[in-house]
């Protein structure tokens, strides 16, 4: 993680947002798709929809239009229209931060949840996207074939400190150097200490 810091020193969630409630949608957005398209998409929408009561004078095809140059919008527009719903009727129309409430809202799970509760509310999390759930497997932080049990491991092989940190580098080292299918080993600055370099590469 030193060493990580010290090539990503301006590491930090790449989606756009300016409250918690923007943070949550985005993260809803970028369920297979890059930050770069849901920050193209959400520059617009929320420029105009700020709020889940915002939100809710849209129907589910006028959100579908707007979302549309992302993977799997329809059903996106569902789940954060009703998710918009749920925050007017049992939150005051404010996101909780806590995980309970937050993946008993429709299309959050356990990662949008450690984003938002990150991100918004500066509560030591790791959310493992595919590229955390990669990376880390891939470099010998963690050794699982499972998300959730990927997140235990890096919880308790990494102090709780930096677990918010520690998400942010993986998925930066995943999406400039660790690449899926052709990962960068020769410019890496932790090949010497990754699995993978010691065992396929060398």
């Amino acid at each position: 993680m030193e060493k990580l810091a010290e090539l990503y020193p301006e590491a930090k969630c790449e989606l756009s947002f300016e409250n918690t409630f923007q943070l949550l949608v985005a993260t809803m957005l970028s369920a297979q798709s890059t930050d770069k398209k849901v920050n193209e998409v959400t520059s617009e929408l929320f420029k105009h929809y700020k709020t889940p009561d915002g939100f809710l004078t849209m129907n589910h095809h006028q959100l579908e239009e707007k979302i549309k140059k992302i993977g799997l919008y329809r059903n996106k527009a569902k789940n954060i229209l009703n998710m918009c719903s749920i925050l007017v009727s049992d939150h005051n129309g404010e996101v909780p931060g806590n995980m309970e409430d937050l993946i008993s809202l429709p299309g959050v799970g356990r990662k949008t949840a450690n984003v938002v509760l990150s991100n918004g509310f500066g509560v030591p999390a790791i959310a493992v996207d595919t590229h955390v759930f990669r990376v880390s497997n891939r470099i010998g932080l963690a050794d699982s074939k499972n998300v959730d049990e990927t997140e235990k491991q890096l919880m308790s092989s990494l102090p709780k400190d930096i677990w918010s940190l520690a998400h942010h580098l993986l998925i930066w080292h995943g999406r400039r150097i660790c690449d899926a299918k052709k990962p960068k080993c020769e410019i890496c600055n932790i090949k010497d200490i990754c699995d993978y370099y010691n065992k396929e590469k060398r």
